[in-house]
């Protein structure tokens, strides 16, 4: 058993170890609101289609305020992952097939639920020649194509940093292409051994340079990590031109995943919002609850990337149709 011995850290950050044995504080815990006209028509929707989205699939804290804004997020390539992250529950193995159907049965979901901003994240394909990059960017032209005000966030890993590929994803024109740095670099090899630190601030250079969309990651927090490594992982995201940044609070999902260090007060959070913005971020989302893809519309907007609709989209209708 590998272990991580973080400066300060009370207990290892190491695999298959209870989860932290303090109970969660209450800026983590959230009564559910009661469900909005636009969540209540999604959910019908949905049911009527028998999809998931990875808003319910991961239990978001955010789905109601996520969907009143009608914006969802979409897990394409398949439910196993060629690589392993010590914090992400998505299973490991060797996929079976590769769905060339599925951008235009997601595009018809975008359509069917009548959304105004979709992001559409993805396993690692590594077993494939394009590593699944012409699914992204086909399920991006399949969504414009469907609803040409809808918003796209492309949520991609580093397709091994094959530059073709990467402008294969830019060439379909999302309006935020977005790339988890997810840690701080003295972390990161054991949190990301799959992935590279430099390697993944590279791409967000590239994609910056290279596209036309705003570029994004996220930080995830409660793993070891310091505050000051903490800015200084928002400094290097800012060096390579990143404009969106969300900051969230990691929970263990399983006893055989990363073990929490800590729970990040509300505070802190506050601070890497503060230190975002002066460092000159076009949008920081800080806060315990905050995931990647919360309320990414109103991040695009603020990148003045995208502009929200007015109305609901046409193209929407009732399930069944």
């Amino acid at each position: 058993m590998t272990a991580v011995i973080p400066e300060g850290a009370a207990r290892l950050t190491v695999v298959g170890v209870p989860e932290i044995p303090e109970p969660k504080p209450r800026w983590l815990k959230r009564k559910a609101p009661l469900a909005g006209p636009n969540y209540r028509a999604i959910k019908q929707t949905m049911r009527g289609l028998d999809l998931h989205t990875v808003c319910e699939e991961a239990a978001c804290p955010n789905i109601h305020s996520c969907w009143e804004d009608r914006e969802a997020t979409f897990l394409i390539g398949g439910d196993l992952c060629t690589r392993r992250c010590g914090f992400c529950d998505i299973a490991t193995g060797k996929p079976a097939g590769y769905d060339r159907d599925e951008p235009r049965r997601v595009a018809d979901a975008v359509a069917r639920m009548g959304l105004h901003f979709a992001v559409v994240t993805g396993v690692a394909r590594d077993d494939l020649a394009d590593k699944a990059a012409w699914l992204y960017a086909e399920t991006c032209r399949q969504i414009k194509a469907r609803l040409p005000d809808c918003g796209v966030e492309l949520l991609v890993d580093d397709f091994r940093g094959d530059p073709d590929l990467l402008r294969l994803v830019l060439g379909a024109r999302p309006e935020v292409f977005a790339h988890n740095l997810e840690t701080v670099r003295r972390l990161f090899r054991h949190v990301r051994p799959a992935f590279d630190y430099d390697a993944s601030l590279e791409m967000l250079d590239r994609a910056r340079r290279w596209g036309s969309a705003a570029t994004k990651s996220n930080l995830m927090l409660g793993i070891g990590e310091t505050e000051d490594e903490v800015v200084q992982s928002m400094r290097d995201l800012r060096a390579v031109g990143c404009q969106i940044l969300t900051v969230g609070q990691y929970l263990q999902p399983t006893h055989h995943h990363l073990a929490v260090q800590r729970y990040v007060e509300p505070a802190e959070f506050e601070r890497y919002a503060v230190a975002g913005r002066a460092l000159g971020f076009a949008h920081v989302e800080a806060g315990p609850l905050v995931r990647s893809s919360y309320r990414a519309g109103r991040q695009a907007e603020s990148a003045g990337v995208w502009v929200r609709p007015t109305s609901q989209p046409t193209s929407a209708c009732s399930p069944g149709v």
